[in-house]
């Protein structure tokens, strides 16, 4: 047994993290190859190659047809972009990558005797941030069934390409549909609409237009900020319903200068709250003389340190994408999505950087009908 191999085997308890990786990879040719390199460069400490590797290891991995490997993968991946980021000094994106790992793997430990005490650190926090944390966007999503009725929200009236289809109509799409009047003819043209879409790829056994109303759904309940607009059709609705649920989710408040400075940061994901408050969350506003795990799980979000900053104060909110959520055709190994809310100037205003504005870009590409 190598020097790599007894580390990730005294790291991950109740499970073989190396185990995993080469039935994962079994599948792929290129991805026993990468994930050898990668281990030779880990246990030099090379740490800026071992980011490369990791880089091409997840460029890898997302190709058609290594979808089952990338399931398998997703825990390794993050762990080990921990080990590398935490002794490069990113110590705040460590920590995130390592809640990922502990997500999938939540028993596992870390042995401090093979690994630098950057990232044991890195992991030790990450334990304690994985057992305070509430159910993130992406585990919400997860679980979320839309409404029964959601299959009136959008008819195929004068207003349908106004609503959340916006984001996916091609230009060609929009010229015809503005020119229909009939409402048989908009009836037919939304059946060819999603007909052409038929061959494009769902998520988890759905299809690409159950995917995409199911994104919708859980972005008009959980994403809108004011009465007037559906969640859907704001900024972090369409990155929600052309990217789906990001990877994590914080905020930070506008005093902080640096990207990277986590002063101001709110530990409690962006949507925490609200989603503790909505019909059939499993965590509620507890009632007066309350006691137990529900209080104890509210009081969470009203702890000063806990709390998620209030929606009339001025701060950032980060959705970060890593490579495993982004689509095919992103050359990134992690997007950072950026909304900006200052009062007076609008709320979770989206900030498109070079990044994101072809990343959504390649998205809407993805979301046309095949040739």
């Amino acid at each position: 047994m190598s020097g790599i191999e007894r580390r990730l085997s005294k790291a991950v308890v109740g499970a073989s993290l190396l185990g995993v990786l080469l039935c994962a990879t079994a599948s792929a040719q290129p991805l026993p190859e990468l994930f050898q390199k990668l281990k030779n460069e880990v246990n030099a400490r090379s740490w800026d190659e071992a980011s490369r590797t990791l880089a091409a290891l997840q460029t890898e991995a997302v190709k058609p047809g290594n979808e089952e490997s990338l399931k398998k993968l997703e825990g390794p991946i993050a762990f080990y972009r921990g080990v590398c980021e935490a002794n490069l000094g990113q110590t705040h994106e460590a920590i995130e990558d390592f809640v990922t790992f502990l997500k999938i793997q939540p028993h596992a430990t870390i042995d401090s005797t093979a690994y630098s005490k950057e990232a044991v650190a890195a992991f030790e926090e990450a334990q304690k941030v994985a057992a305070e944390r509430a159910p993130s966007i992406s585990a919400a999503y997860n679980e979320f069934e839309p409404p029964a009725d959601r299959k009136e929200a959008d008819p195929a009236d004068k207003f349908w390409a106004d609503g959340p289809v916006k984001w996916i109509l091609t230009d060609p799409e929009k010229a015809e549909w503005s020119r229909l009047t009939d409402p048989n003819a908009r009836v037919a043209f939304v059946e060819r609409f999603w007909s052409a879409r038929v061959a494009l790829p769902g998520a988890s056994d759905r299809t690409y237009r159950q995917e995409f109303e199911r994104r919708v759904a859980f972005a008009d309940l959980y994403l809108a900020h004011d009465p007037e607009t559906r969640g859907s059709l704001t900024d972090r609705g369409m990155v929600f319903v052309l990217l789906g649920p990001p990877s994590n989710a914080r905020r930070r408040a506008l005093r902080s200068e640096q990207p990277s400075d986590p002063s101001g940061m709110s530990r409690v994901e962006t949507q925490e709250a609200s989603l503790a408050m909505k019909p059939g969350s499993t965590q509620k506003v507890p009632k007066a003389g309350t006691s137990g795990g529900q209080a104890s799980a509210w009081a969470r979000y009203l702890s000063p340190e806990n709390r998620a900053l209030p929606v009339d104060d001025d701060y950032l909110e980060i959705w970060s994408y890593t490579v495993e959520k982004l689509p095919r055709g992103v050359s990134f190994k992690q997007v950072d999505v950026h909304y900006v809310t200052k009062k007076g100037g609008g709320k979770n205003i989206l900030q498109p950087d070079t990044t994101t504005r072809s990343t959504l870009a390649v998205a809407k590409a993805a979301a046309a009908p095949r040739p």
